[in-house]
C-alpha cells in the first residue's frame, strides 16, 4: 500500500496530511501563534540566586528571566526519606551557565518555569540524558508486557554501550504508553533517533552564547518524520522550498532513510487540491458523514464524550431488514476508524450502531471494529455492547481535535446547534411587550426585530399583535433591523 505526505506550509499554519493509498487518513493542523516553548532547551546564565526562594531567576533570551526551583535541579535528592535538600547557593552562583528546560510556558507577569533535569522524547521513547535508570509509562497496566519492554530495552541499551567509545550509554529512557506492543526494530530506531539528537543538542550548546536556544521543540513537519521511523513511506511533499531544504538537512542527519524520499512540490494547484484533501478536510468539520451504501454517520462532539450515530439513511438493501442493518453497521466501522483519527477524537466516544437481532451480527460488528482501529497510532479500548446496545470506546487524546483547531462556538446560536423559531421569537415578543407595559408608563412601544421576524408580526401574527395594542391601549410600530440575528430583539417605550 503506497504511503505518501503532503506537506503546505505559510506564514500562520502549517498543515501535514497523510495519505493511504490516496485516501486521506490524518491531518495536523498547527498554528504559528499557538506554539509554546515547552520542551525546548537553552544555554541560561544565572541571573539572581534567592537563598529565601530556594530558587535562582535565569537570563534564557526571553522577555522575562525564568524561573528555576531547587527542586527541578538534577542533583537535588528524589525522594529518600530524610534526605535533605542543599541549599540553592550550593548548587548555582551568578553568572553561571546552566542547560535548562522550559517545563512551564511565561504565564502574565511570571517568567518560564525551567529544569535541569533535561527529558527529549521521541514517537515512543523519552530519554532523559542526566539518568541511569529504564522505566514504563504506568499507563501500560499490563504486568507481563511491563517486564517484556523493561527486558527488550536494557538488551538494547547494553547493546548501545558496546558501541560507545566511551562505554556509556546516552541516558536513561521511559517507555511511553505508545510504545505498548511495539517491536525490537522500532525501539532501536527510535533509540538511535535518540541519540543521534542528543550528540547534536550537546554540540550545539557546546558552540552556543549564554542567553540562547539550542533546541527547539521539533516543527511539525520534521516531528512527523520522527514519528514514521519503521513505517515504509513513499513520498513526502512539500510546497515551502525553505521547509523543505530544512527538512531535507533534519533528515540526512537524524533519519537518512527518508531523505531519498523528500521533494520539493513544484506544481501549479495547491497541493492540498491532490487527492481531494481540502474538500475531505471540509468535509471532517461537518456533523453528517455518507456511507457509500446510502447510510450515513452523525459525529456530535461534546465537553464529556463524543457520539456516533449509524443510520441506514437512503440504504433499503437486497435482502431483509436485518440484512440491511448487518451491512450498514459493517461499513460504518471502517468509516468511524477514519472519521476518529481524521478528527482527532479523543476521550470518550460512544457508538450507537442500528439494533441487530443476531448475536453473530453484532460479534462480528465490533470484530470489524476493533479490526479497522488497529491502523490508528493513538491507543484506542473498545468495549462490549452495553444493555442498551451502545459500544463505548476510549481513545489516548494526543491534540486538539480538527474541530477545537479550527472552529469556534456559533456567534448566533453559542454553540446550542439551533435557534429558535421565528414563531417562538414572536411570541416572546409578545409577553415581553406585556411585561414593560405592566411596569412603566409609555405613549407606546417599538419592537426591533430581524426582519424575518417583522415580517411574520405584519403577517401570520398581525391579529394577534392587534389585539395586543387594544389591550394594552397602546400603540405598537414595527421595525426591521437588518444586523440583528434571528433570536435578537428590543422592546423600545416611545
Amino acid at each position: 500500500m503506497s504511503r505518501e505526505i503532503l506537506v503546505n506550509v505559510n506564514a500562520l499554519e502549517t498543515r501535514v496530511a497523510l495519505l493511504d493509498a490516496g485516501v486521506l487518513c490524518e491531518l495536523i493542523v498547527q498554528r504559528t501563534d499557538r506554539q509554546g516553548l515547552v520542551g525546548n532547551i537553552y544555554l541560561g546564565r544565572v541571573n539572581r540566586v534567592l537563598p529565601g526562594m530556594q530558587a535562582a531567576f535565569v537570563e534564557i533570551g526571553l522577555e522575562r528571566t525564568a524561573f528555576l526551583h531547587v527542586s527541578d535541579m538534577i542533583t537535588t535528592p528524589r525522594s529518600e526519606e530524610g534526605a535533605t535538600i542543599p541549599p540553592i547557593q550550593s548548587l548555582l552562583h551568578e553568572g553561571e551557565q546552566v542547560l535548562v528546560q522550559i517545563v512551564k510556558d511565561p504565564l502574565g507577569s511570571k517568567g518560564a518555569r525551567l529544569t535541569t533535569q533535561i527529558s527529549i522524547p521521541s514517537r515512543f521513547l523519552v530519554l532523559r540524558p542526566d539518568a541511569s535508570d529504564v522505566g514504563v509509562s504506568v499507563r501500560i497496566e499490563d504486568e507481563a508486557e511491563r517486564e517484556r519492554l523493561k527486558g527488550m530495552l536494557r538488551g538494547l541499551i547494553e547493546e548501545e554501550v558496546a558501541q560507545q567509545p566511551t562505554g556509556k550509554a546516552a541516558g536513561g529512557y521511559i517507555i511511553r504508553t505508545a510504545g505498548e506492543g511495539i517491536c525490537e526494530d522500532d525501539l532501536r530506531a527510535d533509540m538511535q533517533f535518540l541519540n543521534k539528537l542528543w550528540a547534536w543538542i550537546q554540540a550545539q550548546a557546546a558552540a552556543a552564547e549564554p542567553g540562547t536556544m539550542v533546541h527547539g521543540d521539533l516543527p511539525l513537519v520534521m516531528r512527523i518524520l520522527r514519528d514514521m521511523i519503521g513505517i515504509p513511506v513513499d513520498r513526502v511533499r512539500i510546497d515551502s522550498e525553505a521547509d523543505c531544504s530544512r527538512v531535507m538537512r533534519f533528515a540526512e542527519r537524524f533519519v537518512p532513510e527518508m531523505a531519498g524520499h523528500i521533494e520539493h512540490y513544484l506544481g501549479k494547484s495547491p497541493i492540498f487540491d491532490l487527492y481531494g484533501v481540502e474538500e475531505e478536510l471540509q468535509r471532517a468539520l461537518q456533523r453528517k458523514v455518507p456511507l457509500k451504501s446510502g447510510g450515513h454517520l452523525v459525529f456530535d462532539q461534546t465537553e464529556a464524550l463524543t457520539t456516533v450515530d449509524v443510520n441506514t439513511g437512503g440504504f433499503v438493501g437486497h435482502r431483509n431488514l436485518e440484512e440491511t442493518v448487518f451491512k450498514t453497521n459493517l461499513e460504518a466501522t471502517h468509516v468511524i476508524a477514519r472519521q476518529l483519527r481524521l478528527r482527532n477524537l479523543g476521550g470518550i466516544i460512544i457508538v450507537d450502531f442500528i439494533d441487530m437481532a443476531s448475536e453473530d451480527h453484532r460479534a462480528q460488528v465490533l470484530s470489524a471494529l476493533n479490526a479497522a482501529l488497529e491502523e490508528d497510532p493513538a491507543r484506542t479500548s473498545v468495549g462490549q455492547y452495553s444493555s442498551l446496545g451502545l459500544v463505548e470506546l476510549t481513545r489516548k487524546r494526543t491534540r486538539e481535535s480538527l474541530e477545537h483547531i479550527l472552529c469556534e462556538p456559533c456567534a448566533v446560536c453559542n454553540g446550542r446547534g439551533t435557534v429558535k423559531t421565528v414563531e417562538t421569537i414572536c411570541l416572546d415578543i409578545f409577553r415581553e411587550i406585556q411585561r414593560s407595559s405592566s411596569q412603566f408608563q409609555a405613549k407606546g412601544l417599538m419592537v426591533l426585530a430581524n426582519p424575518d421576524v417583522i415580517d411574520m408580526l405584519l403577517d401570520e401574527q398581525s391579529a394577534p399583535l392587534a389585539e395586543l395594542e387594544t389591550q394594552l391601549g397602546q400603540p405598537i410600530r414595527l421595525q426591521a433591523e437588518q444586523l440583528y440575528i434571528q433570536e435578537e430583539y428590543d422592546v423600545v417605550l416611545l
